[in-house]
């Protein structure tokens, strides 16, 4: 069965950082691009940054380049996002979700995946 699970939210302070896990099970995130995503109260879930399969390029939300960096780990097999330098505008709950085998990544949420909870995010005084 092919699921991801997401880890390392948390409250943190302006400034901080957080390192997101998105763990996969059942397939291997050799040939499936990931993307991290997030969904603050009352808003559309957004894209945050992907990393392709087919070239390992990466792209980022506009108001994250420079802060977030995606990456991967192919023997555990886990995809990370570290957050730095933490805005409150960053607090949501982010998701993983993967795109079809061998397809580039977007940061338009993928319209087939099934979304698990999440991991929270605060960034709050």
């Amino acid at each position: 069965q092919v699921q991801l699970v997401e880890s390392g939210g948390g409250s943190v302070q302006p400034g901080g950082s957080l390192r997101l896990s998105c763990q996969a099970s059942g397939f291997t995130v050799d040939y499936y691009s990931i993307g991290w995503f997030r969904q603050a109260p009352g808003k559309e879930r957004e894209g945050v940054s992907c990393l392709s399969s087919l070239d390992g390029s990466t792209d980022y939300l506009d108001s994250v380049a420079g802060r977030f960096t995606i990456s991967r780990d192919l023997a555990k097999p886990t995809v990370y996002l570290e957050m730095n330098s933490l805005k409150p505008e960053d607090t949501a709950v982010y998701s993983c979700a993967n795109f079809h085998f061998r397809s580039p990544c977007s940061l338009t949420p993928p319209s087939f995946f099934s979304w698990g909870q999440g991991t929270q995010v605060t960034v709050s005084s």
